[in-house]
């Protein structure tokens, strides 16, 4: 019985051969009415065993449901679970710890770098302001707007920095917008 067991037990497919040789074979010829009377009364228990196994596991499968709806576990808490102990795993291996400290190695020059040209950006920069050409330029544009206020109305003939001509000239600008509305609100009114 034991043997037999054992051979019910084994899960290698049947190879190609043995298929043909199973198909072939007359077992109903083969065997004596006592044989065949065993086979199906051993038929019929297995048969019996198998529906009893599947209810069995269907009975637990349902309390398996009940037990994790009583502690609160569903599918999504299932799958964070997994995705963390999984991610964890990862983690501790060795080749995401050589990654990761590459990654940061090179994060750090790729920092150094960028720092380093900014750095020379603003030298450039600086360089450029002091250059003979910016002040001419810087000149010939403060000539512009001194000419311009003096056109438009403005009363300061000093000249100045780059920086205060830009200056009065924006605040010039927006003056002269924000009393444009005002004007023509005040004419309403006044009709």
């Amino acid at each position: 019985m034991e043997a037999q067991a054992r051979g019910l037990l084994e899960t290698e497919p049947l190879q190609g051969r043995d298929e043909d040789t199973v198909a072939s074979a007359d077992f109903p010829s083969m065997l004596s009415e006592e044989e065949k009377e065993e086979l199906k009364a051993e038929l019929v228990q297995l048969e019996d065993e198998i529906t009893t196994l599947r209810q069995v596991l269907s009975a637990k499968e349902r309390r398996l449901v009940e037990i994790k709806q009583k502690l609160g576990m569903n599918l999504m808490n299932e799958l964070k679970q997994n995705f963390s102990r999984s991610w964890h795993d990862v983690q501790t291996t060795t080749a995401y710890k050589k990654t990761h400290e590459t990654l940061s190695h090179a994060g750090q020059k790729a920092t150094a770098a960028f720092s380093n040209v900014g750095t020379a950006i603003s030298k450039k920069f600086g360089d450029m302001r002091n250059s003979p050409t910016f002040k001419s330029f810087e000149e010939r544009v403060e000539t512009t707007v001194t000419s311009l206020k003096t056109k438009v109305g403005g009363t300061n003939h000093g000249g100045g920095s780059f920086e205060e001509v830009l200056s009065s000239t924006a605040q010039a600008s927006a003056q002269s917008s924000a009393g444009g509305p005002r004007r023509a609100e005040e004419e309403e009114l006044q009709c």
